[in-house]
C-alpha cells in the first residue's frame, strides 16, 4: 500500500463532484473519511490550541522576560507574517506533491518549534520559533483542508467543515483553561510544550490512516516567479501593518511598503495570465461565493482577532484576575462556538450560505458594540452576554466562509484555495491588530496626560510619560515602589480609564468592520461546482 491514489475530477456531465476513492478492502482504516477527519481535527487542534495559550500567557512572558508592549505584540505578528507569507504557497505544494505529506511536515515542524520556544530564554528567541510556527502551520493548514476537500463528498463537506470547527471552537475553549493552569502553576514556557504531545499523537494518526489523495490534472510544475512575486507583495503589506503603529501611518516608510505592495500584487496578476501553470490561477475570483468567502474571512480576522487582542489584557490587569480565572470568563465565547458550528454546517447545507453568514456577522457587529461598553467595574454576567454572543456569530463565517472558499474551488487547486482561507484569516488577523492597536495607541496618547492632570497627579515628563503610555495599553496602571497607598489608587484609576477608553474605541471600529461584512456576505450565493473545471483557467 502506497498510501497514494488518484482522483478523477472530470466528473459526469451535469457537473456532480467525482466521489473520493473508497480506500481497497486491504487499506484498513487507511482513508475513511471519518477517521481522516479527526486525524486532520487532532493537527489543527495544536495550532488552535496554541493561540489562545499564547494570548493567555502574553502577560506573563511580558513581566518575566521584560518584553515590551510591542515585543508582545511581535510574539502575535511573527506568527501571522509567516504564515501570510507562505500559506499559498505552502497550499500548492500541497497540491504537487500531496496533502499528506506536508501535513506530516507540518504537524512535526510545529511540534518541534513549539517545544524549542518552551526552552527559550529571551524575547527575540521566542520570536524566532514563532516564525518556525507559522512556516510549518502554513503547510498543515492548507492540507488539513484539502485531505477534507478530496475525502468528504460535496453533500456532506458542509457537515465534516462544521465539526472540523468544532474541534477548532473546543480547542480554543481549552487552551485559555489549560493555559492558565500552567501559567499559574508551572510557567509560561509550559504553554508551549503542551504541543509537543498533541504533535506526536497527530504524526502517528497522520501515519496510520491519511490517504494521500490526488487529481489527475494536479500542478506538475512551480510557478517559480510567481511564489517570490507574490510572497513579496504579502510581506510588504503585512510588514507595513505590523511597523505601522511604531512608524506613523503618515511615515514614508509605511508608505513606501503599502506601495511597493500595491506594485508587487500588479506585477502577480499580471504574471498569472501569462505562464502556464499559474500559482493562482484568477479565474478562481470569477467565482462570487469564492471571492465573497475571501473577502469576508479578511473582514471577520480584522474585528475578531483585532478585538480579542485586548480582552486578556483587560481581564488580567484591569479585573486582576489570575490566568485561569481569564480563561474560564472566554469560555462563553469559545463554547459557544463548540456548539453553533455544527449547527451552523448543517443550516448552510440545508439553506445556504447567505442567511447564515449575514446573520452570524451581523450578531458579530452586536457583540462588538456591547464589548465597547465594558467598563472596569462590568461583572461576569455582562461579559458573558457579549463573549457568547461573539461566538455564535462567529461560528457560521468560520464554517461558511471556509466551505464557500474550498469548496468551490477545483479538486486539483484545493490546497490553494485551503491557503486563500488561511492567508486571508492571517492577513485580516494582522490588519486588526495593528489597526485597532494604533487606535488603542492613539486614544491612549492623545488622553492619558489630559486625564493625569485631572485627576491632580504630579506632572511626568515627556519621557515618563511615553512609558507611562505603554504601560496604560497593556492596562498596566504605571505605579513605582514607594508611591503612597492613595496616589496609586489615583493612578490605578486613570490607567483602567484611559485603557478602556482605548479599547471600547477599538471595539466600535471593529463593530463597524462586521458591519461592511454583513454587506458582503448578502452577495455569497452557493456557487457553480467548480468541479466542471471552467472559470480556472486565465483571463
Amino acid at each position: 500500500m502506497t498510501g497514494q491514489t488518484t482522483i478523477d475530477t472530470t466528473g459526469p456531465g451535469d457537473g456532480a463532484p467525482a466521489a473520493p476513492e473508497k480506500p481497497t478492502p486491504d487499506a484498513g482504516l487507511r482513508g475513511h473519511p471519518w477517521l481522516t477527519l479527526i486525524t486532520v481535527a487532532v493537527g489543527v487542534m495544536m495550532v488552535a490550541l496554541d493561540g489562545t495559550i499564547v494570548a493567555i500567557a502574553n502577560p506573563a512572558i511580558r513581566d518575566h522576560l521584560h518584553a515590551s508592549f510591542a515585543d508582545v505584540q511581535w510574539i502575535t505578528n511573527a506568527y501571522f507574517l509567516a504564515l501570510a507569507v507562505t500559506l499559498i504557497t505552502a497550499g500548492k505544494l500541497g497540491d504537487r506533491f500531496g496533502h499528506r505529506q506536508t501535513f506530516l511536515i507540518g504537524v512535526t515542524g510545529f511540534a518541534a518549534a513549539s517545544g524549542a520556544i518552551g526552552l527559550s530564554h529571551t524575547i527575540a528567541t521566542v520570536i524566532i520559533f514563532r516564525v518556525f510556527q507559522g512556516l510549518f502551520g502554513a503547510l498543515l493548514m492548507p492540507a488539513a483542508l484539502g485531505l477534507l476537500r478530496a475525502t468528504f463528498p460535496a453533500e456532506k463537506l458542509n457537515m465534516a467543515i462544521g465539526i472540523w470547527g468544532m474541534v477548532i471552537g473546543a480547542s480554543t475553549a481549552g487552551g485559555p483553561i489549560l493555559g492558565g493552569v500552567l501559567v499559574q502553576h508551572v510557567n509560561w514556557q509550559s504553554v508551549f510544550f503542551i504541543n509537543v504531545p498533541v504533535g506526536a499523537i497527530a504524526l502517528v494518526l497522520g501515519l496510520l490512516i491519511l490517504l494521500d489523495h490526488r487529481a489527475q490534472n494536479a500542478p506538475r510544475s512551480f510557478d517559480v516567479l510567481g511564489i517570490a512575486l507574490l510572497s513579496g507583495a504579502m510581506f510588504c503589506l503585512v510588514w507595513a501593518l505590523i511597523k505601522a503603529p511604531s512608524w506613523g501611518w503618515g511615515d514614508g516608510r509605511t508608505w513606501g511598503f503599502i506601495v511597493a505592495s500595491v506594485l508587487l500584487f500588479a506585477f502577480f496578476a499580471f504574471w498569472e495570465t501569462r505562464v502556464a501553470e499559474p500559482l493562482i490561477p484568477l479565474g478562481l475570483f470569477r467565482s462570487v461565493p469564492l471571492s465573497a468567502g475571501v473577502v469576508l474571512m479578511v473582514l471577520m480576522a480584522i474585528a475578531f482577532m483585532g478585538g480579542l487582542f485586548f480582552v486578556t489584557f483587560y481581564l488580567q490587569n484591569v479585573h486582576g484576575m489570575s490566568p485561569v480565572n481569564a480563561g474560564l470568563h472566554l469560555l462563553p465565547l469559545t463554547g459557544m462556538m463548540i456548539v453553533a458550528s455544527p449547527l451552523a454546517g448543517a443550516a448552510i447545507t440545508r439553506f445556504g450560505p447567505r442567511v447564515p453568514l449575514a446573520g452570524g456577522m451581523a450578531a458579530t457587529a452586536i457583540a462588538m458594540f456591547g464589548m465597547s461598553t465594558l467598563k472596569a467595574g462590568t461583572g461576569s454576567g455582562v461579559m458573558s452576554l457579549w463573549f457568547a454572543l461573539l461566538g455564535l456569530g462567529l461560528a457560521p463565517v468560520m464554517v461558511g466562509a471556509t466551505e464557500v472558499i474550498v469548496g468551490n474551488a477545483p479538486m486539483e487547486l484545493s490546497g490553494v484555495a485551503g491557503g486563500l482561507q488561511q492567508a486571508a484569516m492571517q492577513i485580516g488577523g494582522s490588519l486588526g491588530t495593528a489597526v485597532l492597536g494604533a487606535v488603542m495607541a492613539s486614544k491612549v496618547d492623545s488622553s492619558l496626560e489630559g486625564n493625569w492632570k485631572a485627576a491632580g497627579l504630579p506632572p511626568l515628563t515627556p519621557a515618563q510619560l511615553d512609558q507611562a503610555s505603554e504601560a496604560v495599553q497593556a492596562g498596566v496602571a504605571p505605579v513605582q515602589k514607594g508611591i503612597p497607598g492613595p496616589i496609586a489608587a489615583k493612578i490605578t484609576e486613570v490607567a483602567h480609564h484611559t485603557f478602556i477608553s482605548g479599547m471600547s474605541l477599538a471595539c466600535l471600529v471593529a463593530a463597524g468592520v462586521a458591519v461592511a461584512a454583513v454587506l458582503v456576505a448578502l452577495l455569497t450565493k452557493r456557487g457553480d461546482n467548480a468541479e466542471a473545471g471552467a472559470g480556472v483557467g486565465h483571463i
